[in-house]
């Protein structure tokens, strides 16, 4: 069985501890404080586990001349992509703020954060877990200074190989046992054929003491239901308040109905998954009593007959007699009483039944 761990106070992930969702806020909040506190509440409201932001400090996080870039898509909030990137940016003191409102609300509050000195932020107001984004999951010196400060991690593992995933594993892992690995595609929205959901499979083998989780930018609910199905532990969807609103991401992200039914859809199946041990359950004996088979007479079998395969059938049978199962081990055993044509072989009336046949 995988790891299980305390990702956020008083809540288990791994195992057979339920599913974790996280509705990834991002920047979908416009740079609107009343937006992002609607977002928390709509996120705790729609029943998941975690809402999350994403913090950068964008002097650490890109060059100059990256920010001074001019920013000329429909998507822009300011001329350079400097200014676009500082409207969508929260400080200091509204991520402080922010925290406090989820937390009266009742819903854990964390971010990802995109530099080193984001997640020296993150450490200092004490988020419960850092979250690693795809594009910094090949960032060793940075994975290796946010391990070290023990907080627990999710890493995303968008546009990474397995090779690095296994860096990336042995990296944290070397400083840090508390984290998942969540099989991404860092396309939006993404087309089913790129999801690659295998992958949380084959990192269940690579990586067996650590939960796996999924981080998806499709549409809809179906991919990410299906990923929990596999075993997926951890599952990251951004959400919107509208779909069409001015960003990049809100195509990709799921809208309140939605989120609402995708934690009613992984509630669902996680009751289906059960415990993997096959047997006749108690909700199936109406069913068995009515129309389970055993075995009956083909023929009248007098008192003292050795029993012959061919004097035997299966059939629903009123009593029911020695299960269907059973029936090649009854061949060789004498009866001890008659029994006449299409009545039930009670186990009673075979001598030594239940004792393995002879071969």
């Amino acid at each position: 069985m995988p790891l299980q761990f305390e990702l956020c106070p008083g809540r288990m992930i791994g195992g057979n501890h339920p599913c974790f969702i996280i509705a990834e806020i991002g920047q979908n909040h416009q740079g609107d404080m009343e937006i992002a506190k609607k977002m928390i509440k709509m996120a705790k409201d729609c029943g998941a586990d975690c809402a999350k932001f994403q913090k950068s400090e964008l002097e650490y996080k890109f060059n100059k001349r990256a920010l001074e870039r001019p920013y000329n898509s429909k998507n822009s909030w300011g001329k350079t992509y400097g200014e676009h990137k500082r409207h969508l940016e929260f400080s200091h003191e509204q991520y402080r703020e922010l925290q406090k409102y989820a937390s009266e609300v009742g819903i854990f509050f964390t971010a990802s954060g995109m530099d080193e000195m984001a997640i020296e932020f993150l450490h200092e107001i004490n988020v419960p877990f850092f979250k690693v984004a795809s594009a910094d999951a090949n960032n060793f010196p940075y994975l290796e200074k946010t391990a070290k400060k023990g907080r627990p991690m999710v890493v995303s593992s968008g546009m990474q190989s397995m090779e690095t995933m296994r860096r990336v594993y042995k990296t944290v892992k070397q400083h840090n046992k508390n984290f998942t690995i969540l099989q991404c595609t860092s396309a939006y929205p993404l087309e089913a054929e790129d999801v690659n959901l295998r992958v949380i499979t084959e990192y269940q083998k690579e990586f067996p003491d650590i939960p796996i989780g999924y981080s998806g930018h499709e549409t809809g609910i179906s991919i990410s239901v299906a990923a929990v199905a596999l075993g997926a532990k951890v599952i990251e969807r951004h959400v919107t308040l509208d779909k069409k609103a001015k960003g990049n991401d809100h195509e990709a992200s799921l809208v309140p109905s939605e989120l609402a039914e995708l934690v009613r859809s992984i509630r669902l199946v996680e009751r289906a998954l059960g415990s993997g041990i096959k047997q006749m359950l108690p909700c199936e004996k109406a069913c068995h009593d009515k129309l389970g088979k055993s075995v009956v007479a083909k023929v009248k079998i007098p008192k003292g007959t050795v029993l012959t395969l061919d004097m035997l059938a299966v059939k629903v049978a009123e009593p029911m007699g020695v299960p269907a199962e059973d029936i090649f081990q009854l061949v060789g055993k004498t009866v001890t009483e008659e029994v006449k044509e299409d009545e039930s072989l009670l186990s009673e009336v075979v001598e030594s039944y239940g004792q393995k046949a002879k071969s």
